[in-house]
């Protein structure tokens, strides 16, 4: 549904949100691994990331990645997703045509709808904060198998 790059923003960004609920920032190495994610590619990403203002970066030594506590409570899964896939997920067509509307529709497009529209509800109200609470909580995880927080 999303591409590989939108799966790795929004793993890092709710990996990143549960360290810094804890006060802790994280290096680009920790973020690939925790992802599993090939480090120049999460780099990338953390680029597109920190130029939308969803996670901060800090240089030096205790640097790292961080998301602050304002962000925790604003930023939005729609923010991430519209940062790197743009909004073709929840407007465009759900085989690809170039050219689907309701006046013109597809095979698929009343369906597709409303997919979409669950889609677009979700995105537009899950915080990352209630993603970091839930791995930290344990009842969400980001890795099979995985029982770090």
């Amino acid at each position: 549904m999303f591409s590989k790059a939108c799966e790795y923003g929004i793993r890092a960004s709710i990996f990143i949100a549960t360290k810094s609920s804890e006060g802790v920032r994280v290096g680009i190495k920790d973020v690939a691994k925790e992802i599993d994610s090939p480090e120049p590619f999460t780099a990338k990403i953390m680029q597109i990331l920190t130029k939308n203002g969803i996670i901060h970066s800090a240089k030096g030594v205790g640097g790292g990645f961080e998301v602050s506590n304002q962000a925790l409570r604003s930023v939005k899964l729609i923010q991430i997703v519209d940062a790197i896939d743009g909004d073709s997920i929840y407007k465009g067509c759900g085989i690809g045509l170039k050219e689907c509307s309701e006046v013109h529709p597809c095979p698929v497009h009343n369906q597709f709808k409303k997919i979409r529209e669950l889609l677009l509800t979700m995105l537009t109200t899950t915080t990352l904060e209630e993603l970091a609470l839930g791995v930290n909580s344990g009842d969400f995880h980001l890795k099979i198998f995985s029982q770090n927080k």
